[in-house]
């Protein structure tokens, strides 16, 4: 037997899931904060609702099921011999693991359109699969953090998505960039490439710039058929400098004869303008390179990377205006962001930013000494949950060294013992696992100990 589980995916420890806890537990307070509402779909889909939403590269990405049962009972037999593959795969598989949150989302809304209220303002966290080759920051099987509006096109969505980001890496103690950029501006330079309708292709092969480099860019723009002239177009625009207005300023000087491109200029001014009235401590970097390959964004989009961090890009988003089209509900735009939290907790961990309070599954113990020891302290542990205080006893009579130890072992910060001298003043002691000291306490004095340590 083969005790392993997939490349890509992974077990998590009682240690590392209560790390993962306070991460789930920051971004949700703060998407409650600011109005969202839960939702959850399915693991699966149906492939009709996931193909064709990505991409060519994200369809291949795509985790496909296997019909129930005698999935080749219905196959025709020159299918198997001719060795199709994806005509193959539409016969025997009807459903996939989701890959994002996005689209199940645009599929829930057009679903439950009569049952929503426009604009709609949900938060999903669940976890998502791609068939990717599993690589630092990669995984097959990791979690999304979700926060999306849709129902309105105002830019005031971006700015409060912008706030939010600030606050959940506030939260983290995470020091991050946020890179911003508009899909218009990206049409607009299409546009003047004389390539308008190879957007998505340009958008693609950009997107690779960090990660593959400039001439990786163009040797597969050129594979699309790109000419070096058009390259040359494009090239200045992706390693523009200076500040986020100055950037703007020679963009428009580039774009001044694409109506797409100075819109989508305008948009990000506006952005720009309102998140400088804010006291956001989050660095805001227009980055003109920047084009998240995924083919439903058409506006702004958003990317965060971890400062001084060995790490691919933590959180991202944009704005999509046609995604609901897609699946009968027209003219209905929506914009969101996506936080990777497997990727964050790998930041938090190498950095070692987890506070210690974060590693606490249980704050107090009740040592056993004995059964009339287990008897007087089950009242006082029972109080002690009463109040919100995590607490548990030694389920069975042991040497105290030995108790000592596994608490010291489970980072439990205070042990509790009361022993024959302490029942009969009715008292406990408290002992401090950090620091070692010990104090006798009446059980009131002890609850207020516990809170204010």
């Amino acid at each position: 037997m083969n005790l392993s589980i997939p490349k890509g995916t992974r077990d998590f420890s009682p240690e590392e899931m209560v790390k993962r806890d306070y991460i789930f537990d920051a971004i949700k307070q703060v998407f409650k904060l600011y109005g969202y509402q839960p939702v959850e779909t399915p693991a699966m889909e149906n492939l009709s609702i996931l193909t064709g939403k990505y991409g060519d590269e994200g369809d291949k990405l795509l985790f496909k099921i296997l019909n129930s049962g005698n999935f080749l009972r219905d196959v025709p037999a020159e299918l198997l011999a001719e060795d199709k593959i994806l005509p193959l795969t539409n016969q025997i598989s009807e459903k996939g693991l989701r890959y994002d949150l996005t689209v199940p989302f645009a599929r829930y809304v057009v679903q439950h359109r009569n049952d929503i209220i426009l604009p709609f303002k949900r938060y999903q966290i669940q976890p998502v699969w791609r068939a990717d080759r599993p690589q630092k920051g990669r995984y097959r099987e990791f979690f999304q953090c979700d926060a999306d509006v849709i129902g309105s096109a105002s830019l005031l969505n971006e700015v409060e998505l912008l706030q939010i980001i600030d606050s959940v890496f506030s939260k983290l103690h995470l020091d991050v960039t946020v890179k911003l950029n508009n899909r218009k501006i990206l049409g607009g330079i299409a546009e003047i490439m004389g390539q308008s309708d190879r957007l998505i292709d340009i958008t693609v092969a950009v997107d690779k710039i960090e990660k593959a480099g400039i001439d990786a860019v163009k040797e597969e723009l050129r594979s699309k058929d790109i000419s070096d002239e058009q390259i040359k177009i494009l090239e200045p625009v992706l390693f523009l400098s200076g500040s986020n207005e100055e950037k703007l300023n020679r963009m428009e000087e580039i774009l001044s004869g694409s109506e797409t491109g100075l819109y989508g200029i305008a948009e990000l001014r506006k952005i720009l303008n309102y998140v400088g009235k804010l006291s956001i401590s989050t660095p805001i970097e227009l980055d003109l390179s920047l084009a998240r390959g995924l083919n439903y964004y058409t506006g702004t989009i958003i990317e965060v990377k971890a400062c001084n961090a060995d790490m691919g890009s933590i959180c991202g988003g944009g704005r999509y205006d046609n995604l609901t089209g897609i699946f009968g509900l027209k003219n209905v735009s929506g914009v969101g962001i996506s936080f990777g939290a497997d990727r964050i907790y790998d930041v938090l961990s190498a950095k070692n930013l987890f506070p210690q309070s974060s590693l606490e599954t249980t704050r107090v113990m009740f040592a056993n000494m004995g059964v009339n020891e287990e008897i007087y302290c089950l009242p006082a542990l029972q109080e002690i949950r009463n109040s919100g205080i995590s607490a548990e006893i030694y389920p069975e009579q042991a040497k105290l060294k030995r108790q000592l130890e596994y608490a010291d072992k489970r980072n439990i910060p205070f042990v509790v013992i009361a022993g024959e001298a302490e029942m009969t003043s009715e008292k406990f002691l408290l002992k401090n696992m950090n620091n070692k000291s010990q104090k006798e306490l009446s059980l009131r004095r002890l609850l207020n100990e516990i809170i204010i340590l």
